[in-house]
């Protein structure tokens, strides 16, 4: 009888360890789930940035030093598609994440820097309107900080919406809408 009872407690410490352990180890492998989950990975084709590539791939690694849900890598099917043209370089985000961006070679032509260019312009895909404040601490000023400002990185507070825009808060852009950043629309608010 003393073996059938050290079984019986030795099968109820087993059940007893089991209950207990696999909540634990269950709640660890959600939390590890959950960081996963939280990082929206958009992937961008830039093989039709041309003579931007570079500056495009650039920009990308800018985003992902500055914001932790959302990381961009180059790839397909993409998000967002990148084209190098001669015109101005715009953005039509067509959802949080998803669009075109143009670079366009106008800017660069007239002294613009390229990589602002490339991080101003994903910036529009990362949900962020334009600023035209004219000051250089300000990507998403665009045109209207000047040919000499070459800042690509996003202030705090350009950070902080792109975090917030894909933690589920609602952007403040218009989708569909093309966002001309040229020295024309640089003087009219947005």
């Amino acid at each position: 009888m003393s073996r059938i009872i050290r079984f019986g407690v030795a099968l109820i410490l087993g059940l007893a360890f089991l209950v207990t352990v696999t909540p634990a180890q269950a709640a660890s492998a959600h939390t590890a789930d959950a960081r996963t989950a939280a990082v929206r990975v958009l992937r961008y084709d830039a093989s039709r940035a041309a003579e931007f590539r570079s500056a495009v791939d650039q920009a990308a690694q800018i985003w992902n030093s500055s914001v932790s849900n959302v990381r961009l890598v180059a790839g397909s099917p993409a998000d967002f598609v990148v084209i190098a043209d001669n015109g101005w370089p715009r953005a039509q985000p067509t959802s949080l994440g998803r669009g075109t961006v143009w670079m366009g070679r106008q800017a660069t032509a007239e002294g613009h820097n390229p990589l602002r260019i490339a991080a101003h312009e994903i910036g529009h895909i990362l949900g962020l309107p334009d600023r035209r404040t004219g000051r250089c601490t300000d990507l998403m000023s665009g045109a209207s900080a000047g040919t000499s400002c070459t800042n690509a990185n996003p202030n705090a507070a350009e950070k902080a919406e792109v975090q917030s825009n894909f933690a589920g808060f609602a952007p403040a852009i218009d989708f569909g809408r093309i966002y001309v950043d040229s020295p024309e629309h640089a003087a009219s608010p947005s």
